[in-house]
């Protein structure tokens, strides 16, 4: 079965093709199809996960699969949230994963309360006209660090700290990362509600 993953971001993309694999799916970046990024006007994940998931099903007549994720940093009520992407901008950086790290090191200095969470919302989509999304979220909480560890990952995993390996993200394992990020964990509930609902054999006719 081929899906649309409405994303660009090669990460996202390398993550959720070794998650998605046992059950024979395979994902093609929108880029690949020329289908050009969906607005993302929303406040919360699944809003945005759902807006990009049907733009790529529209445009490709494919069913779709979309991932909407973000920081949610405790002592900065929540954000940068759905603009974690944008993140560094807000701060006169450019764009990028590292100025977003930068941006948020230089914001968190001199604050004690370091909590904060990775979010991950998957929507998946049969067709643009699915009734019924799939909508599965993961979440990883941790620690934010005083200055980025660790040369694995992406995004803000070299400064997400996890109590339980006593690890940042980015000093993981891709495996044991996949297994317990907060995409890896909205992957699994994903595939658990695809087995369940698109590929569960049809019941037999009763006599």
């Amino acid at each position: 079965m081929k899906l649309v993953l409405a994303s660009n971001n090669q990460g996202k993309l390398a993550e959720l093709r070794a998650l998605f694999a046992p059950l024979g799916i395979e994902l093609v970046r929108q880029r690949d199809l020329n289908i050009p990024e969906a607005p993302e006007p929303h406040r919360t994940f699944v809003e945005n996960a759902l807006a990009k998931a049907r733009h790529a099903a529209q445009v490709s007549g494919l069913p779709a699969l979309a991932d909407d994720a973000g920081l949610c940093v405790e002592a900065l009520g929540g954000l940068p949230g759905v603009d974690t992407a944008y993140y560094a901008t807000q701060f006169g950086y450019a764009k990028g994963d590292d100025n977003n790290v930068r941006a948020l090191l230089e914001q968190m200095q001199g604050v004690s309360d370091r909590r904060a969470a990775l979010v991950s919302t998957l929507v998946a989509l049969r067709s643009a006209d699915d009734p019924e999304p799939l909508v599965a979220t993961g979440r990883a909480p941790g620690l934010i660090t005083q200055r980025p560890i660790g040369e694995n990952g992406f995004g803000f995993d070299p400064v997400m700290y996890l109590p339980a390996f006593g690890k940042t993200f980015a000093e993981l394992p891709t495996g044991v990362k996949n297994a317990n990020s907060h995409r890896g964990r909205a992957a699994r509930h994903m595939l658990e509600l695809m087995r369940e609902r698109w590929f569960a054999p049809a019941p037999v006719a009763a006599p």
